[in-house]
């Protein structure tokens, strides 16, 4: 079923459980605001700033969300890096495309020299650092993870020419404590370290998402407190279960995504009394999602526990 049809059948301004949300859609996660707040204040001076977490807890959505927030500020110039796995050459022609400066590749120094001219005269202009926003930072490669510690620094290490915040998985704060990388990782002013959500933050998760698309009562609550406690804190899990039981609704017409959306066909088993019939729909449906947390968390290496046994 298209996104066109399922949004004519629920009345939606758009799949509430799909990666390209507006951005007015995006849920600030627990510590977003302080930590936007915090970064608020230090556009002024530069510097890095670092988001981790878990593949699925929210990082992405996270810096996608500040992005829109700090650009909300007046004057400040903001650059997304969308290709982190570059070599340098690669790395200067990126820097130099975000910020419009031509650049040379084979006169590196012309080009370190060409950025850092560029960002003092934005600092002179507006007292604001430009901001760059590297996501998978984790991709990044050692050297030019350097090469951008060095090309924002100046006046011996008392002035810093860009705002960077990077984000990226466990294994970014595991480097930064190498030799290579500790001097960066020093200098680090601000970490947001997202974690597993409750079950309760996970069902605000999604009163807010289904309030934002215009269709609050899409999902029966009882099914939202399901979905949360099966989703292992997890975002992506939840998210990913949430479409899965909107396609089996829309696929059968259904007026909401209630205990029936998967197991609809169930229903022809007339010689099953009522009862009997809702208490084992309502079992297989756990199975159900039980098992498809457990091959999206196997997936992460995170272990399932509790059971739904029939």
């Amino acid at each position: 079923m298209n996104d066109k049809t399922l949004l004519a059948l629920y009345g939606l301004k758009y799949n509430p459980f799909v990666p390209a949300l507006p951005v007015e859609a995006l849920w600030p996660l627990p510590g977003a605001e302080l930590f936007a707040r915090r970064l608020e204040s230090l556009v002024s001076q530069g510097g890095f700033s670092l988001i981790t977490g878990e593949p699925g807890y929210g990082k992405s959505k996270t810096l996608q969300w500040l992005g829109a927030r700090l650009g909300q500020l007046p004057d400040i110039v903001v650059g997304v890096m969308e290709r982190p796995q570059s070599k340098v050459a690669d790395f200067y022609r990126e820097l130099g495309e975000l910020f419009g400066v031509q650049l040379n590749p084979a006169n590196r120094y012309g080009g370190f020299k060409a950025l850092r001219e560029r960002w003092r005269a934005h600092c002179a202009a507006t007292l604001l650092r430009p901001l760059l926003l590297v996501d998978e930072a984790q991709e990044v490669s050692s050297e030019c993870l350097t090469e951008l510690r060095l090309l924002q620094s100046a006046s011996f290490d008392s002035q810093s020419l860009l705002f960077t915040v990077l984000c990226g998985d466990a294994r970014l704060p595991q480097r930064f404590r190498t030799p290579e990388l500790l001097p960066l990782g020093s200098r680090i002013r601000a970490r947001l370290e997202l974690s597993a959500l409750t079950p309760q933050e996970l069902a605000s998760y999604l009163d807010y998402v289904l309030q934002k698309a215009g269709a609050p009562q899409l999902i029966a609550p009882e099914l939202i407190q399901t979905l949360a406690t099966h989703a292992h804190g997890n975002l992506r899990v939840l998210t990913h279960m949430a479409a899965e039981l909107l396609t089996a609704a829309a696929e059968r017409n259904l007026p909401r995504v209630n205990g029936d959306a998967k197991v609809y066909q169930f229903r022809e088993l007339k010689s099953v009394p009522p009862c009997w019939l809702e208490k084992f729909l309502n079992q297989v449906l756990l199975k159900w999602i039980h098992l498809l947390s457990e091959r999206v968390a196997w997936r992460r290496h995170v272990p399932v526990t509790g059971s739904c046994a029939l």
